[in-house]
């Protein structure tokens, strides 16, 4: 079975899921890694009242989620999708694929996940990453599904007070 492992900041302090995502707190230049989620990769997908079930490699740029839904177990093959004009807790704003050739190792996705997601976030939201109320948090492969060929890492954006947002925070500068 290929999961994800999830770790978001508003998620960890309830229940420290570790998943593979890497949350990333808006406390300064340097963001908290603890809330990271790894895509460890089984294409199931199972129904979910917050929203569409969809399989983690069928998130897409754009997609709004709401992963605070999600049990607490360490484990997940699928995410709840919603519409961004619904309430919702994270959406996508950036993708890339990792340009290592080698599995590098978690700390290092973790590492490249933050320089891109951080570099990319004012584009999106309107206002550099430090000046922002809002945070980010990056979604990147497992040693398991890089074996299966997975290099991409999905960047999210979320408002770490817990409110949920309706519609997108493009251009939002929040």
């Amino acid at each position: 079975m290929t999961t994800i492992k999830l770790v978001r900041p508003h998620l960890a302090a309830a229940a420290l899921l570790v998943i593979g995502l890497t949350s990333l707190s808006a406390c300064a230049t340097t963001p908290d890694t603890s809330g990271a989620v790894r895509v460890d990769g089984d294409e199931s997908s199972q129904p979910d009242e917050s929203g569409e079930a969809v399989d983690v490699f069928s998130i897409s740029l754009g997609d709004c989620l709401n992963t605070s839904a999600l049990s607490d177990t360490t484990q997940v093959d699928s995410v709840p999708v919603v519409p961004c004009s619904e309430p919702h807790e994270d959406e996508v704003y950036y993708t890339f694929d990792s340009t290592d050739p080698e599995y590098p190792g978690e700390d290092a996705l973790v590492s490249e996940a933050g320089e891109t997601c951080i570099a990319e976030f004012a584009d999106f939201v309107g206002i550099a990453y430090e000046e922002s109320a809002l945070d980010y948090w990056p979604m990147y492969p497992s040693e398991q599904s890089w074996e299966q060929g997975d290099r991409e890492i999905l960047c999210m954006v979320y408002d770490p007070s817990g409110e949920k947002v309706t519609g997108s925070l493009a251009g939002s500068a929040r």
